[in-house]
């Protein structure tokens, strides 16, 4: 019996536009699969509806893998692949292992020879990337900054300078309810040259995507407070 294949299913960044952001092909793909790995099993299935409403939820296999979730690869996924079923993996928001958990999952299938089949969808930081004006050709993505404030002050700086020293664009994140004070602390920390991106709600309704120099920032009245957003400076 041949190996079922691995697919990695891209999710909204924001509710209700799956029909604006997804190819035909998602659909075609979650009619299929029957088996999820996900982080999150109520909003998978709700994200799953949202996308085929004739979908057989309560008969579909959902395997949890958030961050207090243990997933056995041996008992819950290999089986199911070697039976030649095809598996697949949803995020909470954007693509699956990138700035997301399910990185892991992906090299195990490759030890075993899995066939892994990569979806087109919405990331967050590419999109953020390609309206910033900034460097798209030498780039790295940092992720989430340190919590604790000389860690994190730290780190910006060491983030701004490998930018200009390098022409990179740094490219990182935070958890949404901190990221009014990690805009106070990259004005208090960068040079006033320096030119910052902050994208935030991208995709939706109230999408917000500026790039202005620090000194120009800091001169802006902005709340972010609670809004996913991407920052990058260069």
């Amino acid at each position: 019996m041949n190996k079922g294949k691995l697919y990695l299913i891209p999710t909204v960044l924001s509710d209700d536009t799956q029909e604006l952001v997804l190819p035909t092909i998602i659909t075609n793909h979650i009619k299929e699969i029957n088996i999820f790995i996900v982080e999150n099993i109520r909003t998978a299935r709700r994200h799953i509806k949202k996308i085929y409403r004739e979908k057989d939820i309560d008969n579909t296999t959902f395997y949890a893998y958030g961050k207090h979730d243990k997933l056995s690869l041996e008992d819950d996924f290999l089986p199911h692949i070697l039976n030649g079923e095809n598996v697949g993996i949803l995020s909470e928001a954007g693509l699956p292992c990138i700035a997301d958990p399910g990185s892991k999952i992906v090299a195990y299938a490759h030890d075993f020879h899995i066939d892994i089949v990569p979806l087109v969808g919405p990331s967050s930081i590419l999109l953020a990337l390609m309206s910033s004006g900034m460097n798209g050709q030498n780039f790295s993505f940092t992720g989430y900054l340190p919590i604790d404030k000389g860690e994190r002050k730290k780190v910006i700086r060491n983030l701004e300078s490998v930018a200009k020293k390098n022409g990179q664009t740094q490219i990182f994140m935070e958890t949404p309810y901190r990221n009014n004070q990690l805009l106070d602390t990259l004005k208090a920390q960068c040079n006033n040259k320096t030119r910052l991106c902050i994208a935030a709600n991208i995709t939706s309704k109230n999408e917000f995507i500026q790039t202005k120099t620090i000194e120009e920032w800091k001169q802006t009245k902005l709340d972010i407070h609670k809004q996913p957003a991407i920052f990058l400076i260069c």
